[in-house]
C-alpha cells in the first residue's frame, strides 16, 4: 500500500510538473501573442496616421492646383494687359474722332481684362511710394532722392502681379537711396 501511495504521490508529482510546464508554456505564448498584437495595433495606427496625411496632402495639391493651375495662363496675359495700359498712354491725337472711337474700345477691353483679372483673384502691385519689398517687387535702379525716404519706391517701370497672394511677375520700381554723402544710405 505504501508503494501504491508512492506511485500516486510520483504520478501526481509528474502530471503537476507536466501541468506547471504546460502553463508555462501557454503564458509564454499568450505574452507573445500580446506582444505580436500590440506591435500589429501599433503597425495599424501608423498606417492610418500616414493614410489621413496622405489624403490632406492630395487635398492641399488639389486646393493648390485649382488656385495656381491658371498661372501660366494668367503671366501670358500681363502681356496684353501690359501693351492695352501703353496704348492708351501713347495715344496723341485724343481729340480726333477715329483715334477717339479707338481709343475707347481699348479702355473698354483694357477694363474687360481687369474685371477678368479680379473675378480670378489676379492682383495688381503698384508699390508707388510703398517701402521696397524683395518679395514683390524688383529694383531695377537706386537713384537719388532727396524727397524720398531711403528705401522707398519712386517710380514704377512695369507693375507687378500676383495670383491668390503669389506674386507671378514682380513690379519693376525704382528704389530711392541716400543722397551721396549722407548717413543714411541703406537698401
Amino acid at each position: 500500500m505504501e508503494e501504491n501511495l508512492e506511485s500516486v504521490n510520483a504520478e501526481n508529482s509528474q502530471n503537476q510538473s507536466t501541468e506547471e510546464s504546460q502553463l508555462v508554456e501557454v503564458l509564454q505564448r499568450l505574452a507573445q501573442a500580446e506582444t505580436l498584437i500590440m506591435h500589429q495595433k501599433d503597425e495599424v495606427l501608423r498606417v492610418q496616421a500616414e493614410m489621413q496625411n496622405l489624403r490632406r496632402r492630395t487635398e492641399l495639391d488639389v486646393e493648390k492646383a485649382h488656385k495656381f493651375g491658371q498661372e501660366k495662363l494668367s503671366s501670358e496675359l500681363l502681356g496684353v494687359m501690359d501693351n492695352l495700359e501703353r496704348a492708351i498712354q501713347v495715344s496723341t491725337d485724343k481729340e480726333n474722332e477715329s483715334v477717339k472711337v479707338l481709343l475707347q474700345g481699348v479702355e473698354l477691353t483694357l477694363k474687360s481684362f481687369v474685371d477678368c483679372f479680379r473675378k480670378f483673384s489676379i492682383e495688381q502691385i503698384d508699390p508707388l511710394g510703398e517701402p521696397f519689398d524683395p518679395q514683390q517687387h524688383q529694383a531695377m535702379v537706386m537713384q537719388e532722392n532727396p524727397n524720398a525716404e531711403p528705401g522707398t519706391v519712386t517710380a514704377v517701370m512695369q507693375k507687378g502681379y500676383a495670383l491668390h497672394g503669389r506674386v507671378i511677375r514682380p513690379a519693376m520700381v525704382v528704389v530711392a537711396k541716400a543722397p551721396a554723402g549722407s548717413i543714411d544710405e541703406r537698401v
